[in-house]
């Protein structure tokens, strides 16, 4: 079974041609789309969009791809900026993709608006004008809502003192894109968290039959997993921490993966303090095991 569905027939020559380049890239890398998304810290979902023609690729990842494969940048960009321009021409026209249209939106979405009418599209997007009368009313809502809330001074209706009111405790601040470190990270997709790409290095790897185990490490996240590549479907993957009563991890853990129809596979993450308390083991189908030191 070819690992690319055909392209639309209607897609424009640039943008396929762009598309066709970036499915180059990942063939001749090797990676799965697993591992592509982890490196380049772009989704799986994402990338599978980008590769299908579903959704352009945005710049930043396909320099970050560019870098992840060894191909040259300059070359890339310059076929991104081709497709671009086509793909933006053809959303100005309302020809974009089906699946890149909101939901419900016809051919005659945008009839009676000439195109490149600025103003057609203002009125278009402007929302409802309500009335001068409705306006003041909300107006002084507002300000009864604000009043009685605050209490109109610093007692309640029985004259007893309000007790002040304390504010939850900030949010531990997390680069863009990351959305959880430590404990709320155990059991969760390095992915989906943001934790993988630049976010991530391996710590320590071994080779076992054909299959390349990592350990996956993300000191931003305070988390790790165990990555499987070029492995066979049904081979196995596990990370553990913590384990050995080793004193910087805050618990013992354990995930595992199965090996499905991507030979690139990762598993869940589990929440640890160094990279150095973490293992990775894997094993094969043929019953051969091996782990990362």
């Amino acid at each position: 079974m070819p690992r690319w569905k055909a392209l639309p027939n209607e897609l424009d020559p640039r943008v396929a041609e762009f598309v066709g380049q970036l499915r180059l890239l990942v063939d001749r890398s090797g990676l799965g789309i697993a591992a592509v998304a982890d490196r380049t810290g772009y989704s799986k979902a994402s990338w599978e969009r980008y590769l299908s023609a579903g959704l352009l690729a945005p710049k930043g990842a396909v320099v970050a791809l560019a870098e992840v494969t060894g191909a040259s940048p300059v070359h890339l960009v310059t076929m991104w900026e081709l497709a671009e321009r086509t793909w933006s021409r053809s959303e100005m026209f309302g020809t974009e993709p089906e699946d890149a249209r909101p939901a419900g939106a016809g051919a005659g979405a945008g009839a009676g608006v000439g195109v490149g009418s600025r103003e057609g599209v203002a009125r278009r997007k402007r929302g409802p004008v309500l009335p001068v009368a409705g306006v003041v009313g909300v107006l002084v809502l507002v300000a009864a809502v604000v009043y009685f809330t605050r209490g109109g001074g610093e007692q309640d209706v029985a004259g007893t003192p309000k007790t002040p009111v304390v504010s939850a405790s900030p949010r531990l601040d997390l680069p863009p894109g990351v959305k959880c470190r430590g404990a709320s990270c155990a059991g969760k997709d390095p992915e989906t968290m943001g934790c993988g790409g630049r976010f991530a290095t391996t710590a320590t790897s071994v080779t076992v039959g054909g299959a390349l185990v990592e350990v996956r490490y993300s000191e931003t996240c305070g988390a790790a997993w165990a990555r499987v590549t070029r492995a066979g479907v049904g081979d196995r993957v596990e990370v553990s921490a913590g384990g050995g009563g080793s004193a910087s991890a805050s618990a013992s853990a354990k995930q595992t993966a199965v090996v499905g129809t991507d030979v690139d596979t990762y598993t869940p993450m589990v929440a640890v303090k160094d990279a150095g308390d973490v293992r990775a083991c894997v094993t094969l189908g043929s019953g051969q095991a091996g782990c990362t030191a």
